[in-house]
């Protein structure tokens, strides 16, 4: 693992503990973690070979438009016509629906009078009495004529197979040579209504060779997955799979960097020092050796990583020494259990941001052989936790 440490410190917190004033600073080491598949510098080239259903040109959604619209027009006197013979069908249904219901009306009302006034009086004071249903008659509306409106090419996939592997990249790769051997299979999009809502998914395969020999053979996308609380009759269907599309691009991109390239990642750890002219000298010199030296480190120069890492450890030479000097037993002694406690917790975070869990491990166990003697807050405890979870990679 290569690291690139960058400190950028962001509160200070100072506890007054008797003569001693620990001050607790917040880091961020930038570190280089290594791709799964590690591919020499001079061999990171790589070609991408795309199969799918998809071969659609701009010309040919506005043909489709075109064809659509003179269908349109060539069945609207039938659209016509049959609007007429379903509302002439809608006044019979009209007809039917006031006789039945001026039927019940009649009855309801032969049957409120049988009762007693005081009867009457109670139902119609609970809005319970007879009452006409009032039906509205149905209104004809002539369907418009068709008119004719440009396809929104955003909306539709126009893209073919070469076009797909253009955009699927590897980071700082290039596509000079197919020494790195990319296929990717992309089936259609299929949706699937569930519960109203609409479902889908998009089988993809990606095969990657490097220099011959197969590295990965995955398949993607197979399970349906909600993509609107809409039912599939309502949504935009070719803007749908165009959006799942480029999703499946991304991903794949994401993937293959993934497992090809070098990516940066930030690990946040917090350093604490002493502040006591005299007493503590040591210990803030050990201190500034530390976070000196954390923001000398470069991944891509070796030779002043190197040298940062030798100003590095004579601060953690002090901690180590220190260490040796600790009166457990005695609170009021210049090196007692509160400056151990700060001492582990930097060695410790420090070597789990370095990625040296074995260290940090080890300081933790030394640690724990003194926690008797060391008083934890709270706010240490949470800590203290945090860090063993790190260690042995407890979510």
């Amino acid at each position: 693992m290569k690291f690139k440490l960058q400190l950028l410190f962001f509160f200070l917190l100072t506890i007054s503990l008797n003569a001693q004033s620990i001050t607790s600073e917040l880091a961020y080491i930038k570190s280089l973690k290594a791709p799964k598949i590690l591919v020499d510098e001079a061999n990171r080239s790589y070609k991408v070979t795309v199969t799918s259903p998809y071969n659609l040109k701009a010309e040919d959604v506005v043909q489709k438009s075109k064809d659509d619209f003179k269908k349109e027009v060539a069945e609207y006197s039938t659209t016509v016509k049959n609007s007429e013979v379903e509302f002439q069908q809608k006044l019979k249904d009209y007809d039917q629906e006031v006789l039945e219901s001026k039927e019940k009306f009649a009855a309801e009302s032969a049957e409120f009078k049988k009762l007693s006034l005081l009867e009457r009086l109670s139902m119609t004071d609970q809005g319970k009495n007879p009452k006409m249903n009032t039906i509205s008659k149905p209104q004809y509306y002539k369907p418009q004529p068709p008119v004719y409106r440009e396809p929104n090419l955003n909306d539709y996939i126009i893209v073919d197979n070469n076009v797909l592997a253009t955009q699927i990249n590897i980071k700082g790769f290039n596509k000079e040579s197919n020494y790195i051997d990319i296929k990717v299979d992309i089936q259609n999009v299929k949706f699937q209504d569930n519960a109203g809502q609409s479902f889908a998914n998009q089988p993809t395969k990606l095969l990657v060779k490097v220099n011959g020999i197969e590295k990965i053979n995955k398949s993607f996308f197979q399970d349906f997955t909600m993509i609107s609380s809409s039912p599939t009759n309502n949504i935009n269907q070719p803007l749908e799979e165009k959006n799942h599309l480029n999703k499946v691009i991304a991903f794949l991109n994401s993937y293959l960097d993934e497992n090809f390239v070098f990516t940066t990642i930030n690990t946040a750890f917090s350093i604490k020092s002493v502040k006591n002219k005299g007493k503590y000298d040591d210990l803030e010199k050990a201190d500034i050796y530390v976070t000196t030296n954390i923001k000398k480190m470069q991944p891509d120069n070796a030779a002043i990583t190197a040298a940062a890492m030798v100003g590095l450890q004579k601060g953690l030479d002090i901690w180590i020494d220190t260490l040796t000097k600790i009166d457990y037993k005695n609170p009021k002694a210049d090196l007692n259990a509160k400056i151990a406690k700060f001492i582990y917790f930097n060695l410790i975070n420090l070597n789990i941001a370095m990625n040296k869990k074995t260290d940090a491990e080890k300081y933790l166990n030394e640690m724990q052989e003194h926690l008797v003697d060391i008083k934890l807050s709270s706010e240490d405890e949470a800590e203290l936790k945090g860090m063993e979870n790190s260690i042995y990679n407890v979510k």
